[in-house]
């Protein structure tokens, strides 16, 4: 059930920082394409992301993450290229803002509607 609710609130982050942000820059067709578009990069990041990363740590540590965010960022370019005009963002700038919106939209639901960490 957990599962259903986070998937739910990350499709509901993107489809806010979507709306936050202008069209040129970050498009999405609906709610429903925010979800799949949530489960995309889910994916995307827990495999070619994780890959990235291990390749990268010694970097990662020199750069105190940076590395990680711009594998994050990546990872938004990469979903926008799979799901075309479904879900569209401009460029590699605008992923960046688009990721870090996500996140703090993220962070904010998830402190009203409970940690991820329970059950």
């Amino acid at each position: 059930m957990r599962f259903i609710i986070d998937v739910l609130l990350t499709g509901l982050a993107i489809f806010l920082a979507a709306l936050i942000l202008p069209d040129s820059a970050v498009s999405i067709a609906g709610f429903g394409w925010a979800i799949l578009a949530g489960l995309i990069i889910g994916f995307v990041n827990a495999t070619i992301g994780t890959v990235l990363r291990f390749f990268t740590f010694p970097l990662n540590l020199l750069t105190l993450g940076l590395i990680s965010f711009i594998i994050t960022v990546l990872m938004v370019q990469l979903t926008s290229y799979f799901m075309g005009s479904k879900f569209d963002v401009a460029n590699f700038w605008w992923a960046a803002v688009f990721a870090i919106i996500v996140a703090l939209i993220e962070l904010l639901l998830n402190s009203i509607f409970g940690s991820k960490d329970r059950d």
